[in-house]
């Protein structure tokens, strides 16, 4: 297994990703009992986040509806990273010799231009682990190959290679459930992401007052009467958060940090006259509603259908003097390919009427 150590937020983008380039992990790898434990614990940890965040849902029948899911792809051999592997023609036969100019090594699948770091690298712990890899990979294949002479199979390499594929279908199976509870928490991954940025954009002293608030209201509602409740509650509604400088409001009711509020620009207005002249506020959500659905309307309804070209224009009129322009050249293209006279020379050669005078 890699050991190479990814930030929470590139976790949270790659953890339903099993197959290469998000994934280094190699198919032979995740047999292994470590890769088998984490990906069942990650399954029990996403099923437990969903009973306890959705309990009035009927959720064994959406999980049992992943696992009929999975035994038909299964069957037709479309789980991404599980696809049967083309078998060599040899045991030994490298997947690619490289460019023939250095040495191959077949167990690391690498050409080494220099003799002296080829025969340096034959005592890495990188290379002996893929030589075991290798080795256990052929001598499997090898021995199922053998088992089978005649319509008579040997019971002990059948076993060994029986419970190989019970085990890589357990770990497809995990997998597939894996990739399913993410695209159905698609929205509270989301939020997760938001929040872990909105965190790491805290000093510690911000945090630990966040913390505090959180602590104080929870004390303060588990010791609260019954009967005062709806006295509180109008109390609570008469006042009134201190807001001079007009802040946005975070999750919790109260004003941002100033400081983030000029580190993220949202001081700064940025008019869309496309959208019905409305003021979005920063360059992050300037930039992300190009996007959505209340610009694309906007260029819809001036007649341009192809919005993608349109980014960072916010003018109504700088829209259809591009689109009008696009059009020009699209017609000028179609009717300059219609019109061309081709002219043939004695040779018979065609060309074009402006090269044959």
């Amino acid at each position: 297994v890699q050991s190479r150590r990814v930030t929470y937020l590139q976790y949270l983008n790659i953890f339903d990703h099993f197959t290469p380039p998000h994934c280094p992990i190699k198919r032979p790898e995740k047999t292994t009992d470590q890769y088998f434990a984490y990906v069942g614990r990650l399954v029990d940890y996403l099923e437990g986040f969903l009973r306890r965040t959705r309990p009035l849902e009927d959720l064994d029948k959406m999980f049992s509806s992943y696992g009929v899911e999975f035994e038909k792809a299964w069957e037709a051999k479309e789980i991404p990273g599980w696809a049967d592997e083309p078998q060599s023609s040899g045991p030994l036969a490298p997947v690619t010799e490289g460019t023939g100019e250095g040495m191959w090594c077949p167990d690391c699948e690498k050409e080494f231009k220099n003799e002296n770091v080829y025969k340096s690298h034959l005592s890495g712990k990188k290379h002996i682990k893929a030589a075991e890899a290798r080795k256990a990979s052929v001598s499997s294949v090898n021995g199922t190959a053998n088992g089978e002479i005649n319509g008579h199979t040997t019971s002990k390499p059948s076993s060994s290679s029986n419970a190989r594929n019970l085990k890589e279908r357990a770990i497809a199976e995990r997998e597939h459930r894996i990739r399913k509870l993410a695209s159905t928490m698609e929205t509270v991954r989301s939020d997760t992401r938001v929040n872990v940025e909105r965190k790491q954009g805290m000093t510690e002293r911000e945090r630990q007052q966040e913390l505090d608030a959180l602590f104080a209201e929870s004390t303060e509602a588990s010791l609260r009467p019954l009967g005062g409740a709806e006295d509180d509650s109008e109390s609570s509604d008469d006042e009134k958060i201190y807001n001079p400088l007009k802040l946005p409001l975070a999750w919790d009711g109260k004003p941002i940090p100033y400081w983030l509020y000029k580190l993220h620009g949202l001081g700064v207005e940025f008019p869309c006259e496309i959208c019905g002249n409305f003021v979005y506020m920063g360059r992050r959500a300037f930039d992300k509603h190009f996007n959505e659905a209340r610009h694309i309307y906007g260029l819809k309804c001036l007649g341009i259908t192809n919005t993608t070209l349109f980014r960072e224009i916010t003018g109504i009129g700088d829209a259809l003097k591009l689109w009008d322009k696009i059009t020009r050249d699209k017609k000028k293209e179609k009717s300059g390919g219609e019109n061309v006279v081709q002219m043939e020379d004695a040779e018979g050669n065609v060309m074009p009427e402006k090269v044959y005078y």
